[in-house]
């Protein structure tokens, strides 16, 4: 069995647009086929880049990743193995849905634009719009998206039993059981505060302005585009080049095709802002425009109107008798913990309980102050992760609390369950993988070692890296004393 790196889309947050981008920029060119799956080919560019990827993505999480001929060689075999899946993903008639994509691509976005600083900085990174971004990878996300499903669907059904966790457990030497740190569970419910209309009819009178002069006083499109509009393509005067109309945000396609060719819209609303549009040509589903955007300024929100709604809703819970999950359903802006009742989770794991020193700082602030279960925070703001916001604010209820202990299966039977689950399900998607490449035409163009399998029969086996390594560690200070 190879190792297998799963097509995280997690773990590649970052890395998807910078890897890209950058190799593009720099101009370099492949000098080396390592691999074929069916037409698909793979050169040694992607796997050095994969390479790089991963050990600067383990870096940003504090991990230390030392390259070596083994891990040149799982990253190659793990690139097949996800082509073997889009090869059956085409066999069972597996499709990700736009909607899928496209939510994915927003999440991605946002998460690079918070990084950079602004949209405007990150288009300038790129030297993109943010529309051509989308465009330029969506594929590549739909392709990860499909990887991922097919991976979903042969384990999804795979359940573990009590005894087989406690038989896991079992197997662990007790001289090498790790050191839990101090874990907690919490919840949150978060309120976006909205922009004021003063921000958002600001923005839509200056998009406004710019279309009538446009229209009614000969100013030129590209030079009003240059001069104020707030997207990366303001230097080419606008220009979006010929693209499907399904890469495009709804709003801004329907308006375009609405359009002649030479026509000028009105002003159109999208997540990004206002726009002005002008269609340039038409060829079956793809079109060419030029726009001009104006962006809502996103400081200018009412954050008193979140504080007084968060202040509301943690008065009915504490004193009448409101179920805090029922309000995280109904009233949260936090699209993935609001399913879950506001449930906060390891997003590496799924795990309710996360250690208290890999909380985010803005979270680990609030926690640090609940001293007994069931407390809740007062309002606090912070810049949300995966939205458009630039901020938010949020009340935190601590639901559990756990100090650091030796690892047992009264008070982690759930972690414990999860990483007999994972060893469980990662052995059954490897057996299939190894059945598919029968299946599919593979051929390597240079020598393949034999690589052992690395799945860890111990509890420091597939969970997430970072904690392994703090658990080693602790292990070894307290073996130590």
């Amino acid at each position: 069995m190879k190792f297998i790196f799963k097509s995280s889309l997690i773990a590649l947050l970052f890395i998807t647009f910078t890897a890209s981008a950058l190799i593009a920029q720099s101009g370099q060119v492949s000098d080396r086929i390592v691999a074929i799956v069916n037409d698909r080919i793979i050169l040694k560019s992607d796997v050095d880049g994969e390479i790089r990827d991963y050990m600067n993505n383990a870096e940003m999480q504090g991990q230390q990743v030392t390259f070596s001929e083994d891990l040149w060689y799982n990253v190659l075999q793990s690139i097949v193995d996800n082509y073997v899946l889009l090869e059956q993903a085409e066999v069972d008639s597996v499709i990700v849905s736009d909607e899928l994509v496209d939510r994915q691509m927003d999440q991605r976005i946002n998460q690079l634009v918070r990084q950079a600083g602004s949209e405007q900085a990150l288009e300038e990174a790129f030297g993109q719009s943010l529309i051509q971004l989308r465009a330029e990878f969506r594929d590549q996300f739909r392709e990860q998206l499909t990887v991922q499903q097919m991976q979903d669907r042969k384990i999804s059904n795979i359940s573990i039993t009590r005894p087989e966790v406690v038989e896991f457990f079992n197997r662990i030497p007790e001289e090498e059981l790790p050191m839990i740190p101090e874990r907690v569970g919490v919840s949150q419910i978060v309120i976006i505060p909205p922009a004021l209309d003063d921000a958002r009819e600001q923005a839509y009178q200056k998009a406004s302005a710019i279309r009538d002069s446009i229209l009614n006083h000969d100013k030129g499109f590209e030079e009003m585009a240059q001069r104020y509009s707030d997207d990366g393509s303001a230097a080419r005067g606008g220009l979006l080049p010929m693209m499907p109309i399904n890469d495009l945000v709804a709003n801004y396609s329907a308006a375009a095709t609405a359009l002649e060719p030479g026509e000028i819209s009105e002003v159109v609303r999208t997540e990004f802002g206002y726009h002005v549009i002008r269609l340039n040509q038409r060829m079956g589903d793809n079109i060419e425009t030029n726009h001009i955007l104006i962006r809502i300024d996103d400081t200018q929100v009412d954050e008193q109107f979140a504080i007084d709604k968060l202040e509301a809703i943690k008065d009915s819970v504490m004193n009448h008798g409101k179920d805090f999950r029922e309000m995280a359903r109904r009233h949260s802006d936090d699209e993935d913990s609001r399913a879950f009742g506001g449930r906060i989770v390891n997003p590496q794991t799924g795990s309710r309980m996360m250690a208290m020193d890999q909380l985010e700082p803005s979270l680990y602030r609030i926690v640090l102050l609940l001293e007994n279960e069931g407390e809740i925070s007062e309002p606090r703001s912070f810049n949300p992760p995966r939205s458009s916001a630039s901020r938010a604010f949020r009340i935190v209820r601590l639901d559990r609390h756990v100090d650091e202990h030796i690892a047992n299966l009264d008070q982690d039977y759930e972690e414990i369950e999860n990483l007999a689950l994972q060893q469980k399900q990662m052995r059954r998607l490897s057996d299939w993988i190894e059945s598919l490449r029968d299946e599919v035409y593979i051929e390597f163009k240079i020598p393949m070692p034999e690589i052992e399998p690395e799945i860890d029969e111990q509890l420091l086996g597939p969970t997430d890296e970072a904690q392994q390594q703090q658990m080693q560690q602790q292990q070894q200070q307290r073996q130590q004393q």
